[in-house]
């Protein structure tokens, strides 16, 4: 399995990338945002960790240039601990979110799970027969893990086509935001649980007609959110 490992703090990456080579992870690393982008658009990885401030690209903007043509895991590492900066972090695409200063085992350990579960998911795509779920305008492919509006192919994170997933699977059914968080992100997940909310409004702006009044994902007012069967 192979990681990126983006930070300008030298000291840092060599830290971390001595810690995940000793777990069997091959490391590349970097020390800016423009570089990160270019080294992810040209090479698989299996995580990307990616400091919030960088010089030439700042971290958010690469998570987004990023997202751009990849649903690579994304870890975000920031000084900040405002769940306000959390927040946009998800919004801009990241998996997973560590505060400075950390301890390298629960870097690891956050690195562990997040490989987990979607090695998880991937051997259990492979195992099962192409599954095609349509609601309304929206398709999934849970084998390829595509998604479609009207035809028309949708990009979505790992988190993103986890999450849709799980609803389409399960129309009709309402899911409170801790049981979207213990089933999607797992049981283990520490951040903010508005994370669900950030990921529920983008995926309306991708699936929805008109996300504004949506017509497949739907919010029951104090309890949660569903698919609309």
């Amino acid at each position: 399995m192979k990681i990126l490992v983006v930070d300008d703090e030298e000291l840092l990456v060599k830290g971390i990338k001595f810690n995940l080579e000793n777990e069997g992870y091959e490391v590349d690393v970097c020390y800016d945002g423009q570089t990160a982008v270019e080294m992810a658009a040209v090479t698989s990885y299996g995580l990307i960790i990616l400091d919030l401030m960088m010089p030439k690209l700042d971290g958010l903007s690469a998570c987004m240039k990023i997202r751009g043509f990849s649903t690579v895991p994304i870890i975000m590492l920031t000084a900040k601990s405002e769940d306000t900066d959390k927040l946009i972090g998800f919004e801009y695409g990241a998996d997973d979110y560590i505060t400075k200063p950390f301890n390298l085992l629960e870097l690891k350990a956050r690195v562990r799970a997040l490989l987990r579960r979607s090695s998880i998911q991937s051997s259990a795509a492979q195992e099962t027969s192409a599954v095609r779920l349509t609601h309304g305008p929206v398709t999934i492919d849970t084998e390829r893990r595509v998604a479609e509006v009207d035809g028309r192919v949708i990009d979505l994170t790992v988190k993103e086509f986890d999450l849709v997933e799980l609803l389409m699977r399960n129309p009709g059914k309402v899911y409170s935001r801790e049981n979207l968080l213990d089933i999607v992100w797992g049981f283990d997940y520490q951040g903010d649980i508005r994370t669900v909310d950030v990921h529920i409004r983008r995926l309306r702006e991708k699936l929805e007609r008109n996300p504004a009044a949506p017509e497949c994902i739907i919010t029951k007012w104090g309890v949660g959110y569903y698919f609309k069967d």
